[in-house]
């Protein structure tokens, strides 16, 4: 059996939007080193191949589109990716992916921090490209103004899409822009050698002199080429115009089925997104994203989401399809769906640690005890955990 791959998405105190209030949760704690490196060791613990942290240019929001004024669920977030770099001496294998902005970001500013990011984890680095979905964010900048969704947009993820295809096309171009600085220097630029003085050879860094329609970019980076030479760039979609973002642009895909009937379709939309712009090198990894809270005792799962959904004053809703119950249960639903043409899934805890905790300690061994999920890590970097090649810069001319 082939074994499928593993990641978590991890969100302040849990995916759940009143899990900061859970018994054994540490809000206190939310916005220090200690906690999330405790999070990611813990991942590291359970072989898991990455995490991602996510990110945004805003306080967080009950809404998609609308800022709010809510003082009873977690406002606040440390930086992503300065956070990856804080946790990556911290870990030695689990892949650590964070999320930046592109429509306010920088493209240049991106490139560096994600492979420094990759040289200070000896190449475990991920990027989770997004872009600005609510036009409140450009406030912060002055510089643009960005779609206003409507509330009937929100309601379908290819209106949603619609309303902001200018911003996956520009997107588009970060992505790339991002990658060609990362080829910008070939891997044996340096010499260093001190007794001739020569620290790099010019001719091995290269102008990546990419023009868009919203920036230019001359180049080349600062910042040498990672370990990975590309790290992995992944991204969360939910209808065309973003299959055909990821098609175009990064390495993994997160999905949303519900039912093992909709990751037939949307498997077979992402394929077609592929035919349609053209892909080529190493087709997209495809895992979709579940919610999950897990406890072994029967009810105990339901019981626990229900008692946050009464602290919330609402039933938890979310994108992506949420489990509750066992976790024979749940790899259950895992390999039925990995059968139906997945090669992994990004789990989304609803409450941490407790939920983390679920996964590494009873997900991980019950998929071990069925052959489907790895013993131990056969690889030291994020695309070996994925079984990616690393790639040669595209600028290196043969010699």
């Amino acid at each position: 059996m082939t074994s499928l791959h593993l990641a978590v998405a991890l969100d302040g105190a849990g995916w759940h939007p009143a899990a900061w209030r859970a018994p054994d949760a540490r809000p206190a704690e939310l916005f220090t080193a200690g906690y999330w490196a405790d999070l990611v060791t813990e991942a590291e613990r359970g072989l898991l191949d990455f995490v991602t942290i996510e990110d945004e240019l805003a306080l967080q929001t009950a809404s998609l589109h609308l800022p709010d004024q809510r003082t009873d669920q977690v406002r606040g977030r440390l930086d992503a990716v300065l956070l990856a770099a804080r946790l990556a001496p911290l870990t030695s294998r689990i892949g650590l992916v964070p999320t930046a902005n592109v429509t306010h970001t920088e493209p240049f500013h991106i490139s560096t921090g994600i492979a420094t990011l990759d040289h200070a984890s000896h190449g475990r680095a991920g990027w989770r490209p997004q872009i600005a979905s609510r036009a409140a964010d450009a406030a912060h900048f002055g510089r643009r103004a960005t779609p206003q969704l409507t509330s009937e947009d929100v309601q379908d993820s290819t209106l949603i899409a619609a309303r902001l295809l200018e911003l996956f096309g520009e997107a588009s171009d970060v992505v790339e822009t991002v990658r060609r600085l990362w080829d910008s220097w070939e891997d044996d630029a340096e010499i260093r050698d001190a007794a001739t003085g020569r620290f790099i050879d010019r001719d091995k860094l290269h102008h990546i002199d990419f023009e868009g329609d919203r920036f230019r970019v001359r180049g080349p980076s600062i910042t040498p080429r990672s370990p990975q030479g590309q790290p992995v760039v992944t991204s969360l979609a939910h209808a065309v115009t973003p299959y055909e973002f990821a098609a175009r642009s990064v390495d993994v895909v997160y999905i949303t089925p519900h039912t093992h009937e909709e990751v037939v379709t949307v498997t077979a939309q992402v394929q077609e997104a592929q035919r349609t712009v053209g892909r080529t090198g190493p087709p997209l990894k495809v895992f979709a994203d579940l919610v999950v809270l897990l406890d072994d005792e029967p009810g105990a799962a339901a019981g626990r989401t229900a008692r946050l959904d009464e602290l919330a004053g609402t039933p938890l809703t979310s994108d992506a399809r949420i489990y509750t119950g066992s976790a024979a249960g749940l790899a259950d639903l895992l390999l039925d769906w990995r059968d139906a043409g997945l090669d992994g899934f990004r789990l989304r805890p609803g409450a941490l640690p407790h939920d983390l905790r679920g996964i590494t300690r009873r997900l991980v061994p019950e998929l071990q005890r069925r052959g489907a999920f790895r013993t131990a890590y056969t690889a030291t970097t994020l695309r070996g955990h994925l079984g990616l090649s690393r790639p040669a810069s595209r600028y290196a001319v043969p010699r």
